[in-house]
């Protein structure tokens, strides 16, 4: 993007001084061309850049003239215009921190990068929660401590809630990062590392304990294997479902099975599960559009809740009335 380009070009004159159009367009990956059609652009946008003929010319910023954006690169200060997550920055702690250095930013710009930034913060908006989170209900009241003790490297005593028996256990944390992930946070701690919901943490006691990062630890790395070895898990580990689905109905990770077409097209096919819980709530999701097979455990519990609703909609009077 050209804004990307003009913030590249200051912070590089900035750093390394006098560089030529040439220079610029390799570091830039642009033609040179490109490259004077964008100085013309700062100077436009009120930038004290010089161009020198000759031999030992280039470009240069007047001598004491420096942009207060420093130590960010161009993708970072366009990032901060799309970070539109208030929310989850809020829940860390970070709003007002985040709304300073937007500030801060959109003050440092030239006029036309600052219009730039606003035009980018009018048309994108980005919103990590799901559609059915209550932003009154603290659904992760642990979190703040859980944030903290990642900024202080602090050892965290925790009752957490698992899918199987014993459901309620207890762990000790050495927490490394937090993601966001669809709405719901994790936390990425050791020994291990492992992870945790932190909507799953019943009880947190924060210990004065300092615990040593692993040295290399790479939080983005961690979470893209984790994710990549939990499908393969889900694979490996043998639980499974054998379900019906209705036609046009497709299911992620669902493998058809090689069975007679039944006379209502519907497809049979194997799907692997987490856990009775998790596949319940996920297959409830499709409604009448699926049917499982087995488990018997996943199919009883699906019809018990199925009963249970017609129980509370089965009279069709609004109310409960006669």
């Amino acid at each position: 993007m050209k804004s990307s380009r003009l913030v590249s070009i200051l912070l590089l004159l900035q750093t390394r001084g006098r560089m030529t159009a040439a220079q610029l367009a390799e570091e830039l990956e642009v033609s040179v061309r490109t490259v004077y059609r964008d100085v013309e652009a700062l100077g436009a946008a009120g930038v004290p850049l010089y161009g020198d003929a000759g031999h030992a010319g280039g470009y240069r910023l007047l001598d004491g003239y420096r942009t207060r954006l420093t130590g960010l690169t161009a993708d970072e200060a366009e990032a901060l215009f799309l970070a539109g997550v208030p929310g989850p920055a809020a829940q860390l702690g970070l709003g007002p921190v985040l709304a300073a250095a937007q500030l801060k930013v959109r003050a440092a710009l030239p006029p036309e990068l600052r219009a730039h930034t606003d035009r980018i913060s009018g048309r994108f908006h980005l919103d990590a929660p799901g559609w059915y989170t209550d932003a009154g209900v603290d659904e992760t009241p642990h979190l703040a401590a859980v944030a903290d003790a990642v900024w202080n490297s602090r050892i965290l005593h925790i009752v957490y809630r698992r899918w199987r028996e014993p459901t309620d256990v207890e762990r000790r944390l050495e927490p490394y990062g937090l993601v966001l992930k669809a709405g719901r946070w994790y936390v990425v701690a050791g020994p291990g590392p492992r992870t945790f919901r932190v909507d799953r943490i019943l009880e947190l006691t924060a210990s004065d304990e300092v615990f040593t990062r692993p040295d290399g630890f790479d939080l983005a790395a961690h979470w893209t294997a984790y994710q990549q070895g939990f499908r393969e898990r889900l694979y490996r580990d043998g639980a499974e479902a054998v379900v019906r689905l209705a036609p046009g109905v497709t299911l992620a990770r669902a493998v058809p099975l090689d069975v007679p077409a039944a006379a209502d097209d519907w497809t049979v096919a194997r799907v692997p599960i987490e856990s009775v819980e998790h596949a319940h709530a996920e297959f409830l999701r499709l409604g009448a559009d699926i049917e499982v097979l087995r488990p018997p455990e996943l199919r009883e519990r699906i019809a018990r809740t199925v009963s249970e609703l017609v129980a509370v909609y089965g009279n069709s009077t609004v109310g409960g009335g006669n």
